[in-house]
């Protein structure tokens, strides 16, 4: 039995990996916005949320380290493509991990169907159609908020490192809303930003939430049936 330290940034990246596991915990004291124990496959998981943004990551990760003592760390959740290959709820399966020039290598996972390659994490919304095929003609085939400071800290302690997302936007797609505006400090997207922003530009910005509510909701299902079949 190995023991494994799941981070992403919101809770909602987490119940249908949850509702797979068994003897689930509510962990008191970890200093950490959201966490869940339990096991699947006869390994013992904690999963950690505390806000999007590379800092609140690292911040969780080095929050649980002494206490829950991880023998592997896995950087999950949400990711937008950046490969017009992939399409919404598609799972990825990190080959690598790269911000700023610094690139951590992620092991490969064994399980249902996903695609492999470059994850590349950024300190904000990559919004953009441009800005995504930018990132894609960079080698990156997906993009998300995260995941270098899970890379960062398993490869400083000497831990293997997985990555494992879900995508919930298009390459090809623009998004409406200004998500980075709505960004605050503790890593948690503002809804009041959100919808004040969208109740003065109702088209397209009101849909494109409904839409992302929805694909969130896809993503999460097709994170648990992942986890639920993998082989770490």
């Amino acid at each position: 039995m190995a023991r494994f330290l799941v981070v992403a940034s919101e809770p909602m990246e987490f119940p249908e990996i949850v509702r797979r596991a068994q003897d689930v915990q509510r962990p008191r004291g970890l200093g950490v916005n959201w966490a869940r124990s339990g096991r699947i496959g006869g390994n013992e998981f904690l999963f950690a949320a505390n806000g999007a943004t590379r800092k609140r990551a690292g911040a969780a990760i080095e929050a649980v380290r002494d206490m829950f003592k991880p023998e592997a760390i896995v950087s999950t959740g949400f990711c937008g493509a950046v490969s017009p290959e992939l399409r919404i709820a598609d799972l990825v399966v990190a080959t690598a991990v790269e911000r700023d020039g610094e690139r951590y290598a992620s092991l490969p996972v064994s399980g249902p169907p996903a695609h492999r390659g470059l994850v590349r994490t950024l300190d904000y919304v990559a919004g953009s159609r441009e800005e995504r095929l930018k990132l894609h003609s960079a080698g990156a085939i997906a993009v998300e908020m995260e995941a270098a400071a899970a890379a960062e800290r398993a490869a400083r302690w000497g831990l293997p490192f997985y990555c494992v997302k879900a995508v919930t936007d298009l390459a090809d797609e623009t998004l409406a809303n200004d998500f980075n505006k709505a960004l605050r400090s503790d890593g948690h997207f503002d809804t009041i930003v959100l919808l004040s922003g969208a109740l003065r530009h109702p088209t397209p910005r009101v849909p494109e939430l409904i839409r992302l509510r929805g694909r969130c909701v896809r993503a999460a299902r097709a994170l648990g049936d992942f986890f639920a079949n993998c082989r770490f």
